[in-house]
């Protein structure tokens, strides 16, 4: 049994096979698939809400989140927060993100960026929803590193919700940080990447019980799928590199991170 813990399930790139991609996950032993709602910014926020909603037949159970990607930071509005805020009331939607920082693309202003990643962490903690965090650095130093640590020490956990780093590409300290303020580790497909050692080094590190596994589809297809586009059945393949770096089964890692996922969100199965 596995639990796809992140992926853009709205996304164009599932518009024409989404059923089918859906039908595959349920087949390799997917049981749940959390759909991460930030859409293309606001005006777009309840797209993981209406997949959450469809019936279908055939496919894992699908969960919910909304939020602002630091991306879209410079969209948001207060029409967007009072968005967020009904949205964060469904009974699908158990998280608030992906939230956070991105100093590689600076798509909006870092000022900017902060304050938003601020705001959210309020709305947050009045809906009682654990934050999933996105924080990619620039390259030349680990900037949204320190800043984004630094604002969840101070902001998020004396609320003691707790999250996710979400596609963790962060250094073995950073992963040892996001673990003492109360944070869960999600992998990606990208620990499977050759020049993936310090992701790997910090899988080695984080407790099993501490631990989720993601796509992140349709990106970062896990070997030997890379360069194609990711899907929810490829978490399998994801969980069983993490298996052999542990030292245990794909399939027992693909149990123990289901149940850490039903444990932080307060399900009573995935």
């Amino acid at each position: 049994m596995y639990v796809d813990s992140h992926a853009h399930l709205e996304g164009r790139k599932f518009d024409v096979d989404r059923a089918e991609v859906l039908a595959r996950a349920a087949a390799a032993g997917v049981r749940a698939i959390l759909a991460i709602g930030n859409g293309d910014g606001p005006g777009t926020l309840d797209c993981a809400v209406k997949l959450a909603q469809e019936p279908r037949e055939n496919a894992p159970a699908i969960y919910a989140t909304t939020g602002i990607h630091p991306h879209e930071a410079k969209l948001a509005t207060l029409e967007a927060y009072d968005e967020m805020q009904r949205l964060a009331q469904h009974d699908r939607v158990i998280a608030w993100g992906e939230i956070g920082l991105d100093y590689w693309y600076d798509h909006s202003p870092r000022e900017v960026q902060r304050e938003v990643f601020r705001k959210q962490m309020e709305l947050a903690a009045a809906a009682e929803l654990p934050i999933i965090i996105h924080c990619r650095p620039s390259g030349e130093t680990e900037d949204a590193w320190d800043d984004c640590l630094e604002m969840l020490r101070e902001h998020w956990a004396p609320t003691g919700l707790g999250g996710v780093l979400h596609c963790f590409t962060g250094t073995v300290e950073h992963a040892r940080c996001a673990l003492d303020i109360g944070f869960v580790v999600s992998f990606a497909g990208n620990v499977t990447f050759p020049r993936a050692e310090n992701i790997r080094e910090a899988a080695k590190i984080v407790p099993l019980d501490r631990m989720l596994i993601e796509t992140d589809s349709p990106y970062l297809a896990p070997v030997p799928y890379r360069g194609k586009r990711n899907e929810p059945a490829y978490v399998a393949e994801t969980a069983s590199f993490m298996g052999a770096l542990r030292g245990v089964s794909g399939e027992e890692i693909g149990s123990v991170t289901s149940e850490n996922f039903a444990r932080l969100f307060e399900l009573k199965s995935p």
